[in-house]
C-alpha cells in the first residue's frame, strides 16, 4: 500500500507538472499574443488617428502641430499635378508631434513619400497624398507653401555658402584665395623694393662726384629725415586697417573720413617737423655728426632743402595706405616708379650740369616727391576717397580716437623694435675693436633683411585681407554671402600657412646663397665668423614668416595694444639674451637674441588666434551665440 501510494503521489506530482509545464507556456504565449496585439493596435490606432485627422481637416490640431505653416490650394494643385503617384500609407507610427516631418516628407524617385525624420534629407514640402477624397478637403491645410519652402532652400543655400567658406584648406592649394593673395602681394613686394630706391639714387649720383665729404653729408642727412620720419610711422598702418574695413561694408562716407583724417594728421606732423629741421638743422644733425665735422657743410643745406618734402612724403604714405586698404596695390606702385625714373633724370641735371652738387639732390628728391603726392592726391579724388571740404575741417574727437588710439599702441611696438635693434648693433660692434664681428654680421644680416621684404609684403596684405574679410555682405558676382569672422579665421589660417610655407622656402634659398655670399667678402676671418650666425639666420626666417604674418592678423584686427605689448615683451628677452649669450658665445649669441626675441613674438601671435583674439574659436563661438 505504501508502494503504490508513492507511486500515485509521483505520476499525480509528474502530470501535474506536466499540467502546470504546459500552463505556463500557454500563458506565456497568450501575454505574447496580448502584448503584441495590443501593441499593433496601438500602432493601427495611431496612424488612423492621424490619417483621421488629417483627411477630417482638423485645422486647430494641425495649426498647433505644424507651426502655423498653412498651404496654399494653388500650391497643393501644382504639387499633385507634378507627382501623379503616391502613396498614402507612407507615414510613421510615430506621435502627432512629428507631423512637422510627415509634412515635409521625403518623395523618392517614384513620388512616395517615406516619411522619415533623418535630418540628412532635404525638406521639399508635402509630397504625400491620400488616395482618395476631394482634392479640396484634405490637404490643404498641410501643404507646405512654395515661399517657405523656397525660404528653406535660401537658409541651407546660406549655410552652405558660409560651410563652403570654412573648407577653404589650410595649406595653399592656388585657389581663388590664393590668386588674390599673389595679386595683391606683388604689387606689395615691388613697392617695398622700389622704396629705398629714392635714397640709393641719390647716393649714386653724389657718389659721382668723387667727394667722400660730400657723400657723408648727404647719408647723414638722409638718416635725420628718417629718422624724424618714424615719428609717423604708425599712419600707414592704422589707415589701410581703417579703410580695409569701411571699403568691405560698403560705406564710402566712412571710408573717405578715414583718409582724410590720416591726412589732417600727418598735415599737423608736418606743421611741426618741417620747421623743426629746417631752423635747428645743426641741432638735428648734431645726433649723427660730431660739433664742427667737415661733413655738416654738405649734410646742412641737404637737408634744409629736404625738410620740406616732409609733408609730400606723408600725403604719398597716406596716398599708399588708403590704395591697400580698398585692395589696389597696382597703383601706388605705378607712382612710385615713375616718381624714381623722375628722379633718376633731375638728379645728373642739377648735380652737373647747373653745378649744385649735394644741394641739387636734394632739390631732385624735393621735386620727385612733390609729384608723388599730387598723382596721389588727384587720384585719391578721382576715387573719391577724399573730399577737399574735409581735409580743412578739423574732424571731431571720437573720429580721431581709433586713429590716435592704434598710432599710440602702435608707437610703443615702434619703440621697441627700434630699441632691440639699436641694443644688437651696439652689442655687435662691442664684441671686438677689430671690425670682424661687425663685417660678419653685417654679411649674416643681408639676405636676411632681403628675405624680410617679401614678408613685410605678405604681412602688410594680412592687415588688409582680414578686415575686409571680417565684414559679412552679400556678393551679388556669386549670389552668396562671404565674409564674416569665420570667413575671416578661414583667411587668417591660409595666410599663417603661406608665411610658413614662404619662410621655409627664404630660409633654404639663403642657406643655398651662403657659399656666394661669403665670396663677397676676401677676409677668411670674416668668413669664419659668419658661418654659424648666417646659417641661424636662415633657420629663423621660418619663425619670421609666421610672425610677420601673424602681426600683420594682429593689425588688421585692430589688436594694436596687444601686439605692442607682445612686442615690448619680446624685447626685454631679447636684452636678456644680449645680455647673457655674446660674453660666451660671441656673435653667434646676437643671433641667439633675434631668436629669443621672435618665439617671444610667435608666442604672442600663438595667444592671439588661440585664446583671446577676434578670430580665436572661443570669441567667434561666444559671438555667433551672441547672435
Amino acid at each position: 500500500n505504501d508502494t503504490t501510494r508513492t507511486r500515485t503521489r509521483t505520476r499525480t506530482y509528474c502530470t501535474m507538472t506536466g499540467i502546470r509545464r504546459s500552463t505556463t507556456k500557454r500563458r506565456r504565449t497568450a501575454e505574447f499574443l496580448i502584448l503584441g496585439g495590443i501593441g499593433l493596435l496601438s500602432n493601427l490606432t495611431n496612424s488612423g488617428v492621424r490619417c483621421f485627422a488629417i483627411g477630417n481637416n482638423d485645422k486647430r490640431h494641425l495649426q498647433h502641430q505644424l507651426n502655423n505653416n498653412q498651404p496654399s490650394t494653388s500650391a497643393l494643385k501644382r504639387i499633385r499635378q507634378e507627382n501623379k503617384s503616391v502613396n498614402c500609407n507612407s507615414y510613421q507610427s510615430q506621435s502627432l508631434i512629428n507631423l512637422n516631418t510627415v509634412a515635409k516628407g521625403i518623395t523618392n524617385s517614384n513620388g512616395n513619400c517615406n516619411g522619415h525624420d533623418d535630418s540628412k534629407y532635404r525638406h521639399k514640402g508635402l509630397q504625400a497624398k491620400r488616395q482618395a477624397g476631394s482634392e479640396d478637403d484634405g490637404f490643404e491645410n498641410i501643404d507646405t507653401d512654395d515661399a517657405n519652402a523656397k525660404e528653406n532652400e535660401n537658409e541651407n543655400k546660406d549655410t552652405k555658402s558660409g560651410d563652403r567658406q570654412l573648407e577653404q584648406g589650410l595649406w595653399p592649394c592656388m585657389d581663388k584665395m590664393d590668386k588674390e593673395l599673389i595679386k595683391i602681394s606683388l604689387p606689395v613686394i615691388g613697392n617695398y623694393a622700389i622704396g629705398p630706391l629714392i635714397g640709393a639714387v641719390d647716393l649714386f649720383w653724389v657718389n659721382r662726384m668723387g667727394n667722400a665729404l660730400a657723400v657723408a653729408g648727404q647719408s647723414a642727412a638722409n638718416q635725420v629725415f628718417s629718422s624724424a620720419f618714424w615719428f609717423v610711422s604708425f599712419l600707414p598702418s592704422v589707415t589701410a586697417t581703417l579703410v580695409a574695413k569701411q571699403h568691405a561694408e560698403g560705406n564710402k562716407e566712412a571710408t573717405q573720413d578715414a583718409v582724410c583724417q590720416a591726412l589732417f594728421v600727418g598735415f599737423f606732423i608736418a606743421m611741426i617737423g618741417t620747421p623743426a629741421m629746417f631752423f635747428n638743422s645743426n641741432g638735428a644733425l648734431s645726433s649723427v655728426l660730431q660739433k664742427g665735422a667737415p661733413a655738416m657743410a654738405y649734410a646742412k643745406p641737404y637737408l634744409m632743402i629736404r625738410a620740406f618734402a616732409f609733408l609730400p612724403s606723408l600725403i604719398s604714405l597716406v596716398g599708399f595706405s588708403a590704395f591697400r586698404g580698398i585692395l589696389d596695390t597696382k597703383t601706388p606702385v605705378k607712382i612710385s616708379a615713375f616718381a624714381n625714373v623722375f628722379n633718376a633724370i633731375l638728379d645728373p641735371i642739377l648735380i652737373f650740369t647747373l653745378a649744385m652738387g649735394v644741394p641739387g639732390a636734394a632739390m631732385a628728391t624735393l621735386a620727385a616727391e612733390v609729384i608723388s603726392a599730387l598723382i596721389y592726391l588727384v587720384l585719391l579724388r578721382r576715387r573719391q576717397l577724399i573730399s577737399w571740404g574735409k581735409l580743412v575741417r578739423p574732424p571731431s574727437w571720437a573720429s580721431l580716437e581709433p586713429l590716435l588710439k592704434g598710432g599710440a599702441a602702435l608707437q610703443l611696438r615702434n619703440l621697441s623694435l627700434n630699441l632691440t635693434f639699436l641694443a644688437v648693433a651696439r652689442v655687435t660692434q662691442s664684441i671686438d675693436q677689430s671690425g670682424v664681428a661687425a663685417a660678419a654680421h653685417a654679411m649674416a644680416i643681408q639676405t636676411f633683411q632681403i628675405g624680410g621684404i617679401v614678408l613685410l609684403a605678405i604681412s602688410t596684405v594680412a592687415q588688409i585681407m582680414v578686415p575686409n574679410a571680417m565684414v559679412e555682405r552679400f556678393d551679388e558676382a556669386s549670389n552668396t554671402t562671404v565674409g564674416g569672422l569665420k570667413y575671416a579665421k578661414a583667411t587668417a589660417n591660409r595666410l599663417m600657412s603661406w608665411g610658413f610655407v614662404l619662410g621655409c622656402a627664404l630660409g633654404s634659398l639663403q642657406i643655398l646663397l651662403l657659399p656666394a655670399m661669403f665670396k663677397a667678402t676676401p677676409l677668411q676671418e670674416v668668413r669664419d665668423a659668419a658661418k654659424l650666425p648666417a646659417v641661424i639666420a636662415s633657420v629663423l626666417q621660418i619663425i619670421n614668416g609666421l610672425v610677420f604674418i601673424g602681426e600683420g592678423i594682429m593689425i588688421g584686427t585692430g589688436s594694436f595694444l596687444q601686439l605692442s605689448l607682445s612686442t615690448l615683451t619680446a624685447t626685454m628677452g631679447c636684452l636678456w639674451a644680449l645680455w647673457f649669450f655674446p660674453p660666451k658665445v660671441g656673435l653667434t649669441g646676437v643671433w641667439l637674441g633675434f631668436g629669443v626675441f621672435n618665439m617671444i613674438r610667435l608666442a604672442g601671435v600663438f595667444i592671439h588666434q588661440k585664446i583671446n583674439g577676434p578670430l580665436s574659436w572661443r570669441k567667434i563661438a561666444a559671438k555667433v551665440k551672441a547672435a
